[in-house]
């Protein structure tokens, strides 16, 4: 139905930089919110950062300021720039969406995750 294909995750030292995309593709009337959510071992799912259609964003307190959100409307497709990583971003990033099929039936789809390591 809908597919979420995630990248850019990785191995990086702290303080370092790194770039998530999320590119969504199939039955896909209109996306209206983007999203980042992470987990880390032991811990519960938490928003990193979502953004609307009309380019209003939101963080998660401990990313404001080091993590950017942005989105590709033309291509269905979210980036999270993340800088100034630190040890506890070590994390499963999913991409969610929130979006309408073609019966304008408001829906939610999540990607695979991608894991971001941040270590010395």
């Amino acid at each position: 139905q809908v597919q979420l294909v995630e990248s850019g995750g990785g191995l990086v030292q702290p303080g370092g930089s790194l770039r998530l995309s999320c590119a969504a593709s199939g039955r896909i009337f209109s996306i209206y919110v983007m999203g980042w959510y992470r987990q880390a071992l032991g811990k519960q799912r938490e928003l990193v950062a979502s953004i609307t259609s009309g380019g209003s964003t939101n963080y998660g307190d401990s990313v404001k300021g080091r993590f950017t959100i942005f989105r590709d409307n033309a291509k269905n497709t979210v980036y999270l720039q993340m800088n100034s990583l630190k040890t506890e971003d070590t994390a499963v990033y999913y991409c969610k969406i929130g979006y309408t099929d073609y019966a304008r039936n408001p829906l939610d789809a999540w990607g695979q995750g991608t894991l971001v390591t941040v270590s010395a």
